[in-house]
């Protein structure tokens, strides 16, 4: 068996997959053979003991108030602790997450502990959802329908509307339904829809796309949700019109081969096929090393839970998806000058193949 190590706050996801609970001070988790131990403060060791998952370590009982008293300074403190930790359980190799401290690994690797980062291993442990998870993807996933149905409605109004106007009143109702709004909140109108990741400004005019993309993140479980809907004020250009309907037809087609045992490349071959057949480009289509700036221009999606953007990826090459994978399906189309379409959901993966957690209209006139 491979000992684990990991240490952190709840930002960590290896951390928070452990410890399903918000952590705003660094706390340790050990496996050694066959045993769990939780290193943590006085302050949260009895929320920690009531999970009932693991031995709960005070890092007062391993020395604290000795080493600070001492002179050592937090940070060093909790290095410290953490050797003195490993040493008691006997724990002499570890493996850790990708984004493991680097100092408590040097600290560690002098203290005669040999520790490797290998991310896959621990992204592998939280690919299948927990039923805790999937409750709160599930929850940030309504706040963000909430917040969609609010944009529609106010783009259909008529009103000189902004994109800085609406994205505050989405996070109003991100807070207001127990979720954390991302830094970026996506409302894109015309020719800054043409960049996936272009936030959109100013005015909002008819007659152009407005690609809306929001990804919530739920309070209580750290779990992310995101959807992404295209729309347009009034009677949309032939272009517009015809991008939708064969976006959504990628999407469509991608999500039916949605199964256990597949590799998450094989969606995106078949988003791209049906894009390719319309006569877009994707990034199949270009050469080695070039960038396409017009067509399917990214991958079909990623695996969504304690981080927005995580294992699967659904690209060439992807991994193989397993039962409880949690999974967007975004195919899009993009041109410089003009816009962007873009029809995002969120499905589970099932024994039998997959299950919707989306729930938002896709119709394309507000």
């Amino acid at each position: 068996m491979i000992d684990v190590l990991i240490f952190g706050d709840d930002r960590c996801s290896a951390l928070r997959n452990e410890i399903p609970l918000p952590m705003p001070d660094p706390v340790g988790f050990l496996e050694a053979g066959e045993s769990k131990y939780i290193l943590g403060g006085s302050l949260d060791v009895p929320r920690l003991r009531a999970l009932g998952i693991a031995e709960v370590v005070s890092f007062e009982e391993l020395g604290l108030g000795q080493v600070l008293g001492a002179g050592m300074s937090l940070p060093d403190a909790f290095r410290e602790l953490t050797l003195r930790a490993c040493r008691r359980f006997g724990l002499t190799e570890a493996v850790v997450p990708a984004d493991f401290p680097l100092a408590l690994a040097d600290f560690l690797r002098d203290g005669g502990v040999s520790v490797r980062a290998d991310g896959a291993m621990f992204d592998l442990r939280r690919r299948s959802k927990t039923p805790a998870q999937l409750e709160g993807i599930r929850r940030a996933q309504h706040a963000a329908e909430l917040a969609m149905a609010h944009i529609r409605r106010r783009l259909g109004e008529g009103d000189e509307l902004t994109a800085e106007g609406l994205r505050a009143e989405a996070r109003t109702i991100f807070v207001e339904n127990g979720a954390i709004p991302h830094d970026m909140l996506v409302i894109a109108a015309g020719a800054h829809g043409a960049d996936p990741h272009d936030e959109g400004c100013g005015v909002i005019p008819a007659g152009v796309p407005v690609v809306v993309d929001i990804f919530p993140r739920d309070m209580a479980s750290g779990c992310w949700g995101d959807i992404t809907r295209t729309f347009c004020i009034g009677e949309p250009p032939d272009e517009l019109a015809e991008w939708h309907r064969v976006v959504r037809e990628a999407q469509l087609k991608a999500m039916e081969v949605v199964r256990p045992g597949i590799s998450a490349g094989d969606p995106y071959a078949v988003a791209s096929d049906v894009l390719e057949a319309a006569g877009y480009a994707t990034r199949r289509t270009v050469g080695e090393g070039e960038i396409l700036e017009e067509g399917f221009v990214h991958y079909l999606g990623h695996g969504l839970g304690l981080e927005l953007h995580e294992a699967p990826t659904l690209d060439d090459g992807g991994e193989t998806l397993v039962v409880g994978d949690v999974i967007t399906i975004e195919p899009g189309l993009y041109r410089p000058g003009f816009g962007g379409c873009r029809i995002e959901d969120v499905v589970v993966v099932t024994e039998g193949g997959y299950a919707l957690l989306t729930d938002s209209p896709y119709e394309l006139v507000v």
